[in-house]
């Protein structure tokens, strides 16, 4: 499965800080089940991996490790059962590292510069981040300017009531969603919920 794959699957890819009140098999069923197979574990907290590896189990979830910073991480997630991989920056050992293990990788961009070493290291598909910090779509459409076969998974400020508007644009193939499952939240209806909104959005 391409990256490309990957970012068409659903307009929106959940990103997950899991501290364990959730259970990680029941959240990726209720995900998958409306709409949401491609499922962004980040590497923050001490129950990400063993959520990983849990997720990867159900059936349709496509499991990928995010916030990955180095190349240790990127073989750890892997080892775990990630099949894609997310870094909030785009880095020669990280990407080697995702080339040499196979595994399709979305590394941040936020500039121009960003985007030239990806393309000279192969790649044309990025997580554009942090989306609104680094100007917005008005900086996004700037980029797409010189960068026109390049595109997009912004992530990083991104809310329910702004995603569609990120998702018209062209180059954007889907969003990064951190309010699919927000802090502190425990109830699967309400996740399912926002997941099912989530999953019908237009792009």
């Amino acid at each position: 499965m391409s990256i490309r794959d990957i970012m068409e699957a659903a307009p929106v890819i959940p990103v997950l800080v899991l501290d364990g009140s959730v259970d990680p098999i029941e959240l990726a069923q209720v995900l998958v089940e409306n709409g949401l197979p491609v499922i962004e574990v980040t590497l923050r907290t001490e129950e990400a991996l063993p959520a990983i590896e849990e997720m990867s189990r159900v059936e349709g979830a496509i499991v990928g490790a995010g916030t990955v910073l180095n190349a240790v991480d990127l073989y750890e997630a892997v080892d775990y059962g990630a099949r894609f991989i997310v870094s909030p920056g785009l880095t020669d050992g990280v990407v080697r590292a995702a080339v040499d293990k196979r595994v399709p990788i979305l590394p941040g961009v936020a500039n121009a510069g960003d985007i030239m070493r990806g393309l000279d290291l192969g790649l044309d598909h990025f997580k554009f981040f942090p989306a609104e910090a680094a100007g917005g779509l008005k900086a996004l459409k700037a980029l797409t300017g010189p960068f026109g076969g390049v595109h997009f998974c912004p992530t990083g400020g991104i809310r329910e009531d702004t995603a569609e508007d990120w998702l018209s644009h062209p180059n954007v193939l889907c969003v990064g969603g951190s309010w699919i499952l927000p802090s502190g939240e425990t109830d699967l209806d309400r996740v399912a919920r926002r997941a099912q909104k989530a999953a019908g959005l237009s792009r």
